[in-house]
């Protein structure tokens, strides 16, 4: 597919467009990104539109990197997203990713996630990349460490109830 930016084994991962609206819908309503990552008041097509382009759109275009929707590369398949975000908080950009729950526990975060990376290091003039999660999540930071990324401490992220675990991989 033309605007594949990077595959794995099993994955293709390109940018969003506002034609992945229905996709934004299901998996920013999932009770784990709700839990680990906040209710972003997704409650329409149109609020999953204006997502799109106020989130990952904007990113590309601001930061050139951003959210990336991730799909099986047999099927196309939208099952996550995983990508860079810019945060205020941070002085380099966070890693993060989310996958509809029937594609937990099945690698592909971890797949994804070091497609990722390769493809930073490869294509981004970025000397490190950061991950939060919050201590609860024991899954992504399992993941995290997994990946190569080095516990660093807590962090308070604004608006978030609950301390972060801050995360740092060298590249």
């Amino acid at each position: 597919m033309t605007d594949t930016l990077f595959e794995s084994a099993s994955l293709a991962t390109r940018r969003f467009n506002t034609g992945d609206s229905a996709f934004i819908f299901e998996l920013l309503n999932t009770p784990a990104w709700k839990k680990f990552i906040g209710d972003r008041g997704i409650h329409t097509m149109q609020d999953a539109t204006d997502y799109i382009i106020n989130s990952p759109l904007a990113s590309y275009a601001k930061n050139g990197y951003g959210g990336w929707l991730v799909t099986l590369k047999d099927t196309m398949q939208p099952i996550g997203m995983c990508g860079l975000f810019k945060r205020d908080y941070l002085d380099g950009p966070d890693l993060g990713f989310a996958f509809l729950p029937e594609f937990e526990g099945r690698g592909y975060a971890y797949e994804s996630t070091m497609a990722a990376i390769a493809h930073v290091r490869s294509n981004y003039n970025i000397t490190g990349l950061y991950a939060t999660t919050m201590l609860a999540n024991a899954r992504s930071r399992k993941l995290l460490e997994r990946c190569g990324f080095m516990h660093k401490g807590t962090l308070a992220i604004p608006n978030v109830d609950d301390s972060s675990m801050l995360y740092y991989l060298s590249l």
